[in-house]
C-alpha cells in the first residue's frame, strides 16, 4: 500500500460575496431587504431534508411584521399519503418515478387566503419552507437553502427528517430514501431550476448550526468557473456488510472504522461540490452544476439525448479483506422504463483498480444452465436459508490488476472478495436486483432486500461462459500510439452508451473531449498534471484513484506525469458517451 495523498475536499476557489454564521446571515438579509423600501417579502424556499427546527428558529429572529411556515398550508398528512401512494408504492425499495409539483401538494384555498392576507402587507414579510415561492412568486427578494443527497441520507439514518408533507422521520430510512427518490427530489429539483438565475442568496446548512450564504452572483460564477476547468466532486464513503480495507490507507480514511465498503466519487447526484469563496468551503449539490451549466458540462448531443441528467457514474466497490457483493442483475431498459418510469438503465462494468491473490468476479451464467432450474434454487435459499451453490449456474473468473469486466444490463454478475473495484456505469443508482446475498444480514441487522421476481424477468439467458469469454472479459483493443504514451479502448460492450479508453503515458498524451463530458480516474501512478494547450484553465493536480471530470466545452487537454510520478508510466480509464461503433 502507499501512503495517501488523495484529496477528499476538492474544491473550485473563487473570490466572492459570503457571509458566515446567523447572525452575519440575519445582517446582510436585514440589509438587503431595507434596500427595498419599507416593504419587503422574503421567501426561502428549502430542499428536501434541511433541518427545519434550526431555520425556523435562526430565521425568525429577523424582524419581520409576519412570519409565514408553508407547512401551515400543505394537505393533510393523511391525504398526501393517498395522493402519492400510487407512485411510491408498498415496495421496500422501488416506486414509479411520479410527476408532481408544489401546487399538487398545497391547499389552494390556504394558499389563496394566505396571499389574500399578503397583499398590501406592511413592513417584513418572510415566507418559509417547502414551495414557498409557489406560494408567493413576486417576492422581492428569494433565498434558497439547498441540501446535498449524501447529506439528507445521514439525517435520513439518525432519524431527523422527514419527506415532504408527511410525518415520516421514524420510518425505515429505505423507505425515506424512496420517496425521496421516486417524488420528493423531483419536485425540489423541478421547482430549483425555474427559479436558478432569479435566486438572490443561497444558503448552505450541510453542517449543522454552521450557515455559509453566498449571493445568486457568486454562485453563478462559480459555476461558471466549474464548468470550464477540469474538476472533482466531493467523494463520501459508506461501510458494507462485504466491505474491504483498501480504501482506508489508500483514500486516508479512519482506521478505526470496520469497513468502507463504496466510495462515490462520480455520482453528481448525491455527491457534493464545494466552492472556496475566499478561503470559506461552501457546499451544495453537485446537481446545480448540471442544471445551470448542461451544454457547456455535458456537451450538446449527450444535452439532447439525456436531458440535465448526468449520465456517467464511477464508485468504489472494495471488498479487499471484505466478502464477496450480493449476485445481482440489473433492469434492461424496456423493463426500467415499464416498471419505475426510468427512460435508461444501469448497464456498468468492472475495472479493477487493485486484487489480492485469488480475487474472482462472477459474471455472466455457465453454459447449459437450464433457467428454470436456477430460479428454483434461488426460490429455495431465500425460503429456506440453505446455501445457493452460485458456481453451478454462474462463471466465476479470476482477476487481477488492470482487468475489466464488462456488464451490460441484464447480466448476472457480482465482485467476489478480494477486489477492488472501480464501477464505471450507468447512473440510475438503485436498481440492483440482488438475487443472493450470501445468507447475510445488512448493517441494520435486517435481510437485504432479495428481488428474484425482478430480477428472473431480466436476465438474459444467452450471456453464457462463452459469450462472456468472447464479449464481456478483457476485451482490450489498441487504438493508437506515440511519443511516449499508448491508447486502448477497454469498453464497452456494443449494448451500453458508453465508451471506455486507457491511456498509458510517460510523457504528455493529449485528448479530446469530442463532444462529451469525460470522466477519469488515475488508475497507475502517484500525481498527473492535466493542462490546456492554449491556457484556457488553470493546471490541474490529480492523485491516485481520484477520479476527475472534463466538462465538453474544455474540447483538447493533455495529461502528464507530475510530481512524484515524473520519469514513471501512468494510466488514466476514461468513459465518455459513445456517439457511434
Amino acid at each position: 500500500m502507499r501512503k495517501s495523498n488523495y484529496d477528499k475536499f476538492p474544491a473550485t476557489a473563487i473570490e466572492g460575496d459570503i457571509c458566515s454564521g446567523w447572525q452575519a446571515i440575519r445582517s446582510r438579509l436585514a440589509a438587503a431587504a431595507a434596500d427595498k423600501g419599507d416593504n419587503c417579502t422574503i421567501t426561502v424556499e428549502c430542499y428536501q431534508g434541511v433541518d427545519h427546527e434550526e431555520l425556523r428558529r435562526e430565521l425568525a429572529l429577523l424582524p419581520a411584521a409576519q412570519f409565514v411556515d408553508t407547512a401551515t398550508l400543505f394537505r393533510p398528512v393523511q391525504e398526501m399519503r393517498d395522493l402519492t401512494q400510487p407512485w411510491i408504492t408498498d415496495d421496500r425499495l422501488f416506486g414509479y418515478r411520479a410527476r408532481f409539483s408544489y401546487a399538487d401538494f398545497l391547499d389552494s384555498s390556504k394558499v389563496e387566503a394566505t396571499r389574500q392576507r399578503l397583499n398590501g402587507a406592511e413592513g417584513l414579510t418572510i415566507v418559509y419552507g417547502h414551495g414557498a415561492a409557489t406560494v408567493c412568486p413576486d417576492a422581492d427578494i428569494t433565498v434558497y437553502a439547498d441540501m446535498p443527497r449524501w447529506e439528507i441520507q445521514m439525517r435520513q439514518r439518525r432519524h431527523v427528517i422527514s419527506n415532504l408533507g408527511v410525518d415520516n422521520a421514524d420510518e425505515m430510512p429505505s423507505k425515506q430514501y424512496k420517496r425521496g427518490y421516486f417524488l420528493d427530489w423531483i419536485v425540489c429539483d423541478n421547482l430549483k431550476k425555474q427559479l436558478f438565475t432569479t435566486i438572490d442568496f443561497w444558503l448552505d446548512t450541510t453542517i449543522a448550526c454552521q450557515p455559509q450564504m453566498i449571493t445568486g452572483d457568486t454562485m453563478c460564477r462559480g459555476l461558471e468557473k466549474t464548468a470550464h476547468t477540469p474538476f472533482r466532486v466531493v467523494p463520501f464513503f459508506d461501510p458494507a456488510p462485504w466491505g474491504g480495507q483498501w480504501m482506508k490507507e489508500v483514500c486516508g480514511l479512519d482506521p478505526t472504522q470496520s469497513n468502507y465498503g463504496w466510495c462515490f466519487d462520480c455520482v453528481p447526484e448525491e455527491n457534493s461540490l464545494y466552492l472556496s469563496v475566499n478561503g470559506t468551503r461552501y457546499e451544495m449539490p453537485s446537481n446545480n452544476l448540471v442544471f445551470y451549466k448542461t451544454r457547456d458540462l455535458l456537451g450538446a448531443p449527450v444535452e439532447a439525448r439525456f436531458g440535465q441528467d448526468f449520465p456517467i457514474r464511477f464508485d468504489f466497490l472494495d471488498t479487499m479483506g471484505g466478502g464477496n457483493l450480493s449476485l445481482q442483475v440489473h433492469p434492461t431498459t424496456q423493463y426500467i422504463r415499464d416498471t419505475f418510469g426510468i427512460y435508461y438503465t444501469q448497464d456498468e462494468s468492472y475495472y479493477l483498480l487493485d486484487a489480492e491473490e485469488g480475487a474472482t468476479v462472477y459474471l455472466a451464467l455457465k453454459s447449459g444452465t437450464r433457467p428454470q432450474d436456477m430460479i428454483d434454487a434461488l426460490n429455495h435459499a431465500q425460503q429456506t436459508g440453505e446455501a445457493f451453490d452460485a458456481e453451478r449456474y454462474v462463471n466465476r473468473w479470476p482477476a487481477k490488476k488492470h482487468d475489466h469486466f464488462l456488464i451490460p444490463a441484464g447480466t448476472i454478475h457480482c465482485s467476489g472478495a478480494g477486489a477492488m473495484v472501480l464501477e464505471i456505469s450507468a447512473t440510475p443508482s438503485i436498481f440492483t436486483f440482488k438475487l443472493y446475498d450470501w445468507g447475510r444480514l445488512g448493517l441494520d441487522g435486517l435481510p437485504r432486500p432479495i428481488n428474484i421476481a425482478h430480477g428472473s424477468h431480466v436476465i438474459q439467458w444467452e450471456r453464457d461462459t462463452e459469450f462472456a469469454r468472447r464479449e464481456l472479459v478483457n476485451c482490450v483493443v489498441p487504438t493508437g500510439e506515440g511519443d511516449g504514451w499508448r491508447e486502448e479502448r477497454t469498453g464497452l460492450h456494443e449494448n451500453e452508451f458508453i465508451e471506455t479508453r486507457r491511456q498509458w503515458f510517460t510523457k504528455t498524451v493529449t485528448l479530446h473531449t469530442d463532444g462529451s463530458v469525460n470522466v477519469l480516474n488515475l488508475v497507475e501512478g502517484d500525481e498527473a498534471v492535466v493542462e490546456s494547450p492554449s491556457g484556457e484553465f488553470e493546471p490541474f493536480v490529480v492523485h491516485y484513484a481520484e477520479t476527475f471530470i472534463v466538462p465538453a466545452c474544455v474540447g483538447t487537454y493533455t495529461i502528464r506525469p507530475y510530481g512524484l510520478s515524473e520519469g514513471k508510466e501512468c494510466g488514466t480509464i476514461k468513459a465518455n458517451v459513445r456517439f457511434h461503433n
